[in-house]
């Protein structure tokens, strides 16, 4: 007599649908372009070569930021808001694009999410690193003085993606103009987060009021994390990220268990 197969355990059964999201998600991300290597190489060179030459032509010269090199310097914001940008721009057509897969009971709509997250961290982190190796053999200083804090603070930029995803996935999927204006906010983000001009060089007024932004505040911890003697701004509070990022996580999780079914159905 044949044994019965033995019944899976809850974790077991969602284990299994994230590593096949996974492997799903990781070949339409990596293969489906030829070119989809080169793209993610691309963006942050391109956009560091244009505002370096902006920057020379301005200024004469590339001056270096009150701490750390400029280079260096906007390389770390491009990358920590990239990681934050990305988690929260492709799951919103996350829901949709694996919708066919919800008539399995077994896959809930926040599991393409947080599969998506998980690939963007991997994806941003391996490119990260190969930028930190290629800097060091021209002699630029990446490697970071403080390691640990430098990855507590990448892992929590991550994490505020990852809260901005879960609640912005569930509400384009309800109000699909959400996306829209998700999409529109992107570029200003960049601008007034300190990604590619220091927050230090605007009038303190200002400041004040940019400081109110997380992912600002984010990138200043992160960046001096990297380089031992970059000045925080005054008013930096890690404490302030993390309010964020678990308010962001709850709140995406309360709609997501709440709008399930419509989200299912839409």
């Amino acid at each position: 007599m044949a044994n019965q197969a033995t019944a899976r355990t809850s974790w077991q059964v969602t284990r299994s649908v994230w590593h096949a999201l996974f492997l799903r998600e990781a070949l339409a991300r990596t293969t489906a372009d030829r070119f989809a290597w080169f793209w993610m190489l691309l963006e942050p060179i391109a956009t560091i070569a244009i505002m370096v030459l902006i920057r020379t032509a301005l200024l004469g010269k590339s001056r270096q930021i009150d701490g750390a090199d400029f280079v260096p310097w906007m390389l770390a914001g491009l990358f920590g808001f990239y990681l934050f940008r990305d988690n929260m721009k492709r799951s919103m057509g996350a829901v949709s694009a694996n919708k066919a897969l919800f008539a399995y009971r077994q896959v809930k709509p926040i599991d393409p999410i947080l599969v998506r997250c998980y690939l963007e961290g991997l994806l941003k982190s391996f490119i990260f690193m190969f930028f930190v190796a290629a800097g060091t053999l021209l002699a630029m200083d990446l490697i970071p003085d403080r390691p640990l804090e430098a990855l507590f603070w990448w892992v929590s930029l991550w994490c505020l993606g990852l809260g901005a995803a879960l609640t912005v996935s569930a509400l384009a999927s309800l109000i699909p103009e959400i996306g829209r204006i998700v999409n529109l906010t992107t570029l200003p983000l960049l601008i007034i987060s300190g990604v590619i001009l220091p927050l230090s060089a605007l009038p303190h007024q200002l400041i004040e009021y940019l400081l109110f932004n997380p992912i600002a505040q984010g990138l200043e911890l992160f960046r001096a994390g990297l380089f031992a003697n970059y000045r925080l701004l005054p008013g930096i509070d890690p404490s302030y990220v993390w309010y964020w990022i678990l308010s962001l996580t709850s709140l995406g999780l309360l709609l997501h268990v709440k709008f399930e079914k419509r989200m299912k159905a839409q």
